[in-house]
């Protein structure tokens, strides 16, 4: 198996977490650790670099696509002797040695020779293997400080923060969804997606804090996954990250799943058996900003390093964070490294880039005198956004069919445009706006919607400006916001009646589709990143009722092509009435590709039953009611239309066909065409 991480206080043994016997002192006063025997003292042995000049120039230039295979910590064999090569990125450093449990953590040991102008130092250490516990210790005018390895595998579990020697032993056994990802045309897929937070999904007390491996993890979430029909799973951050309360936002360790639920190898089995059971995985990535931890980025070779000097540029007010130098190719080269090495080494099948709009903009979230213009007087970011449209031109080359979503909540035009033609590359972004409109019509009491119907219908106007994502996710729930079955007004019927008719507008809306966890069980409470969701309540009718809806919504939206099929295109959509404010009706049509092939949506956001309500058709026939989000099986109150309308050659709202129905209260109606 794997090797094992033998600085963390928990081991994997048969995909289970356990305890150790005993453990090692923390890394933080990593001068005082006594670790294994002292290997190597004094001048560091005359080996060859392993850096040739190219990947040398390439560094320089911010293009080294594969610079985590030569910086970080490497197990190799140099003159037939096995151990490990260390490299580090630290160019104002006036010397720079690395320290573990293998040296005794003594700076004299293993002393890095520097590597001209690069600022990369490197060292040979015989005698070192995989498990090996190391941090840099770099010498600045101010005293020597000790660093983790910003290219490390593998970090200790938090609080610690050692890094970890770290060789993979994963053997793949994906070859079919990797070769099936890269033909995939995403934009004309059906694309639900479950997000979710690893460490309060599910939890069990008989582990160390409850919290669950993802070995252990793995088969849970795919079971769950598959029965509800999500066709991916989006993590939230699992890079490393000291603060569990930042959910994994802060990240200190770009290349390291975070050891709070195992290996590297273990997350590695993760997606491995996700893939294998064809759940995609998507996973949240942070090149926005990184948390002020002395043991990491932050100051790393005691200058401003990964990050600007000036507060103006290089603290994030928001968050107390420093803020990327994306003017600096060796930083690009970090980032660009990190994202590639996620999605090409550890397979997983995008990256939904977090906090964009804090990249685009220099004055994001700043006052007037708190923010520098660029070189033109503007407030855009140049560096940044040539950096973003670099990382997705170079990301869809390498890694042919990933997804690659921004969350952006400005105008920004062009976000999922090819750069080609002047836009950021991504290949969808995620529709905030609409999310903002539809949870603030929906929260209302129905006998207020009617002066806010335009919430609804707004949307349409520039749904097609970019390849959105509607997201209801972890950010609407938490900070007072109330969870998504709290928003909704009304008694409990109502509540349940009210979030059952926005799943089933939001899955016929034209924009793939999100959900975090939770809100399919309809959580009464807010999210809590130290619980488990409230799984008991799935023992009460109508929070059963409410899964049982989203998993038929994911159900029906992958059989039906027109939900899915012209996403991304006008023509996959008509209106059929959408003005109808005063009895707050909606109605509109989604498109398949092939000829007389629709979906019929209707929405009737009022408590109030609607009988011998017309509506105009496409087509003749019968027509399926193929969903009711009042049937009794979801917790409604059973009215509808026996399964099916027939159409009638009566003119109607522009069709040549209509039929009259019966309008369920507070309630969505899906109605196929015929066969």
């Amino acid at each position: 198996g794997p090797p094992l991480l033998c600085s963390s206080p928990r081991l994997v043994q048969g995909g289970l977490l356990v305890k150790k016997s005993s453990d090692p002192p923390p890394s933080r006063e990593a001068p005082n650790l006594v670790g294994g025997p002292v290997v190597g003292t004094g001048e560091p042995p005359a080996l060859a670099s392993s850096f040739g000049e190219m990947d040398l120039y390439l560094l320089g230039e911010g293009r080294h696509e594969n610079l985590h295979q030569k910086l970080g910590a490497h197990a190799r064999c140099e003159n037939g002797i096995d151990g490990v090569g260390f490299a580090v990125w630290a160019p104002n450093a006036r010397g720079v040695s690395v320290v573990g449990d293998f040296n005794g953590w003594d700076a004299s040991c293993s002393p890095m020779r520097g590597l001209g102008a690069s600022g990369v130092w490197e060292v040979f250490v015989p005698g070192v293997h995989a498990g090996a516990l190391y941090k840099f210790e770099i010498q600045t005018p101010q005293g020597p400080i000790h660093k983790a390895d910003p290219f490390s595998m593998a970090m200790e579990l938090p609080p610690r923060t050692g890094s970890v020697v770290y060789q993979s032993q994963h053997r793949w056994e994906d070859a079919q969804w990797m070769e099936r990802r890269a033909t995939t045309d995403a934009w004309r897929r059906p694309l639900s997606v479950y997000e979710v937070h690893l460490a309060s999904w599910r939890r069990d007390s008989d582990e160390p804090d409850g919290v669950l491996s993802y070995r252990q993890l793995a088969p849970m979430i795919a079971d769950y996954a598959a029965q509800m029909g999500f066709t991916h799973v989006e993590l939230l951050p699992v890079q490393e990250h000291p603060f569990a309360g930042s959910w994994g936002y802060q990240v200190s360790g770009y290349f390291a799943p975070t050891s709070r639920h195992g290996t590297p190898d273990d997350f590695r089995w993760f997606v491995d058996h996700l893939h294998q059971r064809g759940i995609g995985v998507l996973v949240d990535w942070v090149p926005a900003h990184f948390p002020k931890d002395a043991f990491a980025l932050a100051r790393f070779d005691g200058t401003a390093l990964f990050e600007h000097l000036d507060p103006r540029q290089g603290e994030h007010p928001d968050w107390g964070t420093y803020v990327f130098n994306y003017g600096r190719p060796e930083v690009r080269n970090f980032l660009m490294a990190s994202a590639l090495y996620w999605l090409s080494e550890l397979h997983v099948d995008g990256l939904r880039v977090d906090a964009v709009a804090s990249m685009l903009y220099l004055d994001y979230s700043r006052k007037e005198g708190e923010w520098i213009p660029n070189a033109t007087g503007g407030r855009e970011n140049l560096e940044a956004i040539e950096f973003l449209r670099e990382l997705n031109r170079v990301a869809h080359a390498r890694c042919p069919g990933v997804l690659m979503m921004a969350e952006e909540s400005t105008a920004w035009s062009g976000v999922s445009r090819s750069t080609d033609t002047g836009g950021l590359g991504f290949g969808f972004k995620w529709g905030m706006g609409w999310m903002h409109d539809t949870l603030a019509y929906f929260t209302q009491d129905p006998v207020h919607r009617r002066f806010s119907h335009n919430l609804l219908t707004f949307g349409l106007l520039y749904a097609w400006s970019e390849n959105f994502v509607l997201p209801l996710s972890h950010d609407e729930v938490v900070h007072g916001k109330g969870s998504m079955l709290n928003k909704m007004p009304g008694d409990r019927w109502q509540k349940f009646a009210n979030l059952r008719a926005l799943y089933a507008h939001m899955w016929a809306h034209p924009g793939k589709k999100l959900l975090f966890m939770g809100g399919e069980i309809g959580q009464w409470r807010e999210w809590d990143h130290d619980r488990s969701l409230d799984w008991h309540l799935l023992a009460e009718a109508d929070h059963k009722g409410l899964q049982e809806l989203v998993r038929d919504l994911n159900r029906v939206y992958g059989d039906e092509a027109a939900l899915w099929e012209n996403d991304v295109e006008p023509a996959g959509f008509d209106w059929i009435d959408a003005d109808d404010r005063e009895h707050n009706v909606l109605v509109f049509q989604r498109n398949a590709l092939a000829p007389k092939r629709h979906l019929v949506c209707v929405g009737n956001f009022s408590p109030v039953v609607r009988d011998g309500y017309r509506v105009g058709l496409p087509g003749p026939g019968r027509w399926s009611e193929v969903l009711n989000t009042d049937a009794a099986v979801y917790g409604g109150s059973n009215v509808g239309n026996f399964g099916a309308v027939d159409a009638e050659p009566i003119p109607w709202q522009g069709r040549p066909w209509s039929a009259e129905i019966v309008l369920p209260p507070l309630a969505v109606l899906w109605l196929a065409s015929p066969a």
